[in-house]
Order: C-alpha cells, then sequence, then structure tokens
C-alpha cells in the first residue's frame, strides 16, 4: 500500500522537552506536599497529564483534588520551559517541509495536552504545515493505547496502512503498530537504541535524506 501521511510524535521528537516535564511535576506537585523522587517521576514518563496528576495524589493525597486546575498548572508551566529553551531537534523543520514538499500529509499524535502542542508547532514554526494535530487528552486512553493514532489517521482522510509514525518511545511504537501503522524509532544518535517493533531507524534528522519508507 502507498505511504500517503507521515505522522510525528512531539516530546523526544520535535523537540526534546522531556525534561522539562519532569521540572513541572517537581514545580507543582512538590508546591501540594508531594515527594517527588526521580524513581517514582521516571513511571510518570509516558503518562498523559491527567493520569500523572492521579498518580501523584494517589500517593500523596492533599486536600481536594481538583484535577482540571492542578493540570493546567503543570501545562503552563511546561509551555513557559518550551518557550523559553532552545530545545527544538535539530534538522526537523526542514524534514518536515521536504515531507510536505513531497505532498505527504502531516500529521502530530501526541499524549501531551493541545495547548502544549500547540505551542510546540508555533516555536517550531510550522503548524501551517500539519494536516491534523491530535492529543491523546481528548481520547479514554493515551500511548500505548492505539486510539490517538487511529483518530489522527482519520482526521488525515487516511487508513491506518497508509501511515507511518515517527516515535522515540517503545510505548508510542506500540501504539501506533496496534493502530496498523508502519514505523520509524528515532534515536537522536543514540546507538543504543534498538526496538525491533520498528520497521525503520532514523538516527537524526540533521544528515537524514528524505526517507523514500520501502512499504
Amino acid at each position: 500500500m502507498v505511504l500517503e501521511a507521515v505522522i510525528f510524535d512531539m516530546d523526544g521528537v520535535l523537540v526534546d522537552s522531556e525534561g522539562f516535564w519532569a521540572q513541572a511535576e517537581l514545580d507543582v506537585f512538590s508546591s501540594y506536599g508531594v515527594q517527588v523522587t526521580e524513581d517514582l517521576a521516571s513511571l510518570t514518563r509516558y503518562m498523559t497529564t491527567r493520569e500523572v496528576t492521579e498518580f501523584w495524589y494517589n500517593r500523596f493525597p492533599w486536600g481536594e483534588l481538583d484535577i482540571p486546575f492542578v493540570e493546567q498548572q503543570v501545562i503552563t508551566r511546561v509551555i513557559e520551559l518550551i518557550r523559553s529553551d532552545n530545545c527544538t531537534m535539530p534538522g526537523i523543520e526542514d524534514l518536515i517541509r521536504r515531507f510536505k514538499n513531497k505532498a505527504y500529509k502531516i500529521g502530530l499524535a501526541t499524549n501531551a495536552p493541545l495547548q502544549v502542542a500547540e505551542a510546540v508547532l508555533e516555536k517550531l514554526e510550522v503548524r501551517h504545515l500539519f494536516d491534523a494535530v491530535h492529543s491523546a487528552e481528548s481520547e479514554v486512553q493515551g500511548k500505548p493505547h492505539p486510539a490517538v493514532y487511529l483518530t489522527t489517521a482519520r482526521k488525515l482522510g487516511v487508513s491506518p496502512e497508509q501511515c507511518i509514525a515517527i516515535e522515540d518511545s517503545y510505548s508510542g511504537l506500540k501504539a501506533a503498530k496496534d493502530a496498523g501503522m508502519k514505523t520509524a524509532v528515532f534515536t537522536n544518535d543514540n546507538e543504543d537504541i534498538h526496538f525491533d517493533i520498528a520497521d525503520f531507524k532514523i538516527m537524526n534528522f540533521k544528515e537524514t535524506r528524505l526517507p523514500e519508507f520501502s512499504l
């Protein structure tokens, strides 16, 4: 089947922002008396913001839980860090433009809230190149559940089999695979990253020729 769409993950693919989420967790949840440890924080790495809020509350309950309010505090802090830091993955803007020039439809499928996704695309100045932007906050479950990818494919007007997802984590790769898509793992030049679930590997975006994915 002919490839018609490329769907990008966001954190760890478009921007090197995973440390921002850890910092936001520390800043926000510590203010509620939560003992944010590195070991516990590692368990929240691929959760949605709602799941993260519930995770910390279940372990260190504080007063009345207002999930939307606390979520927004985390989101606001992450956006502040994204806007103030040079976190763009080198070469990603050019790669997106090259895909677009080849007439691929371009999508974004992320566990992060839509507000953060829009802030990232604004920072990269590529929002106009995306045909669909979708967040797992609109789904019952986030990655590794395939829902966010299935919905993104629908928004793009293509079948999942006509899509390839670019991800940096096993959780994201599994979501795309379970949706019926081809997958490419982005390693950011880490030669130790090997996921058998990925159909292709992209070491970095600066030196990558426009992939002619063989399907």
